[in-house]
């Protein structure tokens, strides 16, 4: 018998092991390092180095070969950092280079390993284990490591081994990114070295304040909750300071700015100019980009951005050019743009999507002219040139330094990214997904929705299809775009007989600063309307769309999205499958929530909140809802579907409620990933009384 699809899907983790991935290239320009696992179901990534003057690539580091690779031990924090960074592959999964990628740390199994990208040779050091995100020093003489909540250096010859700071306070730590840094800022790191490699810019974190929450092994009565700090909208966050150590350890300095006005640390680095960093205010209406004199830890401002809703943290600002420019993206009128010295260098019409270098030469970006695509762009730091590097339609990015550039391409017309510096391509070991998807985009409605449809490989294009409507549909996240990786399980959804509707509303990124911000104050109205508008609009154009059977899933966002659907709009959705729904907004996060709909939940902020929740709405379900939800989710709690679950139980709602033991919010356990969109597809067929299941 064949493989199925979803066995597939589970097995390769979504079609992405076997992708050349991570890619950094050497400030000289002389070599590009990446990793790749060898095979589209093996999930233990190698280190691999590109030499730009040969042309060849070869393996450095083989973590089957290291000593601790065979059944990998991962630390409490590593776990968290893969669920944060949502990773599912194994083997070395991050690694950090020097500035000329000479050498290339990482940490396995709770080891730190050196690997010289110039001979090959890789060794572990001798240091205090675990180790957390291993960094080397820009001369690549020293790595600076977390352990045990304190940060260390150790020198690579010699190998003598310097605790920089740390404190016997349990909930104090020292160089590692707080919660809503790493899972809503994206900042995943908490300390940057100089240039030089004599000093680092540190944060300290206290969680006394954050609220302690428990997840639990519910399927092991015997096994002990496990105890987590997370910060709930309207709750107290971490304390966060930065300081500047000495990498010898002979003393340190605390940066100074006004931590009661701008609590959230959201950005860090150093460049030759000194340390810069970025404070934000706790109802994130207003950044500020402070320089930091690394001596005394006084800040001057270089910039102050300020919105009536919120400023967008856009990834890879800020940054300074050689000359000191600051470079920053920021909205002018509706669209977020470039800025270069206070100036914005980009056209009314481009949305800038993340800046991917800041060199001597050049600003490298990504944008979009379109919301279904995006491209990677350059701008000339000496004439102020403007060029688009990948005007094709798809969906591009880059890495680069030293003049070279690697691009990662996505397209309608391939499976998968591919990736490639001048005429060289990075081979992909990644298996061939058993559908092909067949999209029409179209855009519908008043609001101009962009909507991809995707119907039954043999369709005749006359029949009658139950509708199964597929959305993300909040902030941060496009599902209609010109990339072929996100359309293969909905094609397989439509191969079993459904016409799959897949819409981006109002929220979503890439339409403008006005497109993003119609959620303010209400996540819930806007982006439900735009999905009935979405269905209706599909409907006038297809006659064979059957708006009397028509379903509606989703996950996280897209769970609470679906549960919302049912509850609000019984006439036009007649089944919902919510998966690791929000259901109530005080239980998601300060960071997130906060932005769309206020600091004071149970205060001036009352009506944002409870409009937005699900659960004052428990009473008016009266169609067949499926809510699956992992109990050891860190990042959308149990507490949000066991609360509206009994909100449903109280009403007399007879609903569906499937608990994941052990699972956490991104379910990258192959047989429950497996099973998950069967189970999910029987209890739409059931409540549909859809067409019987594709061979």
């Amino acid at each position: 018998m064949a493989e199925s699809f979803p066995r597939q899907q589970a097995r390769t983790r979504r079609f992405t092991l076997g992708e050349p991935r991570s890619f950094k290239v050497a400030a000289d320009g002389s070599r590009v390092v990446f990793l790749r696992s060898p095979a589209g179901d093996d999930p233990a990534n190698a280190l691999w180095v590109f030499d730009v003057a040969t042309g060849g690539e070869r393996v450095v580091v083989d973590p089957k070969q290291l000593a601790g690779a065979d059944g990998e031990q991962l630390s409490v924090e590593e776990r968290a950092r893969r669920e944060r960074m949502r990773e599912t592959a194994g083997g070395i999964v991050a690694y950090a280079t020097d500035r000329d990628a000479r050498i290339a740390v990482f940490a396995l199994s709770g080891g730190l390993f050196v690997a010289d990208l110039v001979t090959g040779a890789g060794r572990e050091l001798d240091v205090p284990t675990p180790v957390f995100d291993p960094r080397p020093d820009p001369t690549g003489a020293q790595v600076a490591f977390v352990h045990g909540r304190a940060l260390y250096s150790v020198r690579v010859a010699g190998g003598a081994v310097t605790r920089l700071a740390g404190e016997d306070a349990e909930l104090v730590s020292w160089g590692a990114a707080e919660f809503v840094a790493a899972e809503e800022m994206s900042r995943d790191s908490g300390y940057w070295w100089s240039p030089d490699g004599q000093a680092v810019l540190a944060t300290r974190v206290d969680e006394a304040p954050v609220q302690e929450i428990w997840i639990t092994g519910a399927a092991d009565p015997t096994a002990p909750p496990r105890a987590v700090k997370y910060p709930g909208a309207g709750t107290p966050n971490a304390l966060v300071e930065a300081h500047v150590l000495k990498s010898d350890g002979s003393g340190s300095v605390r940066v100074e700015w006004d931590r009661d006005t701008y609590p959230y640390l959201s950005t860090g680095g150093w460049d030759r100019h000194g340390p810069l960093i970025s404070v934000q205010s706790r109802d994130q209406r207003t950044v500020v980009v402070l320089a930091v004199d690394p001596v005394t830890g006084k800040t001057s401002a270089l910039s102050r951005q300020s919105d009536a809703h919120w400023v967008d943290l856009v990834e890879g600002v800020p940054a300074r050019l050689s000359d000191g420019r600051l470079v920053t993206v920021e909205g002018i009128g509706d669209a977020l743009a470039l800025i270069v010295d206070g100036h914005g260098v980009t056209p009314p019409d481009m949305e800038v999507r993340s800046v991917v270098e800041v060199s001597d030469a050049e600003v490298l970006f990504t944008a979009s002219t379109d919301p279904l695509s995006v491209a990677v762009w350059r701008w000339e730091a000496s004439s102020g040139e403007l060029t688009c590097l990948t005007p094709e339609a798809g969906v591009r990015t880059a890495a680069a330094d030293g003049g070279v550039h690697v691009i990662g391409a996505a397209g309608m017309g391939y499976s998968g990214s591919r990736w490639s510096v001048g005429d060289h391509v990075f081979e992909s070991y990644a298996e061939e997904p058993a559908v092909e998807p067949s999209v029409e985009f179209m855009t519908v409605g008043e609001r101009q929705l962009r909507v991809g449809l995707l119907l039954p490989e043999r369709h005749d294009g006359h029949s009658s299809l139950p509708v199964l409507m597929d959305p993300y549909g909040g902030p941060h996240f496009q599902r209609v775009m010109q990339n072929r990786a996100r359309w293969n399980e909905s094609q397989w959804l439509a191969d079993q007989g459904f016409a799959v509707i897949v819409a981006d509303g109002r929220g979503t990124p890439g339409r403008g600063l006005s497109w993003a911000r119609a959620v303010s104050r209400d996540l819930a109205g806007p982006v439900l309307e735009d999905q009935v508008d979405a269905l209706h609009g599909v409907a006038a154009l297809h006659q064979f769309v059957d708006l009397t059977r028509v379903a509606i899933r989703g996950w996280s966002f897209g769970g609470y999205l679906a549960a919302l659907a049912v509850l609000r709009r019984p006439d036009v959705f007649h089944v919902a499958v919510a998966g690791a729904p929000v259901t109530e907004w005080r239980l998601y996060d300060t960071h997130y929530t906060e932005r769309y709909l206020g600091v004071d939940p149970d205060g001036n902020d009352r009506e944002a909140y409870d409009h937005s929740s699900l659960l004052p709405e428990a009473a008016e379900l009266s169609r067949p809802l499926l809510i699956i939800h992992g109990l050891a989710d860190d990042n959308v709690v149990v507490a949000n579907t066991l609360q509206l679950s009994q909100r449903l139980t109280e009403a007399g709602r007879l609903h569906s409620v499937l608990p994941l033991s052990g699972i956490t919010h991104m379910t990258p356990q192959e047989t429950v990933a497996e099973h998950l969109v069967t189970v999910q597809l029987d209890f739409i067929r059931q409540a549909l009384g859809s067409p019987a299941a594709a061979k």
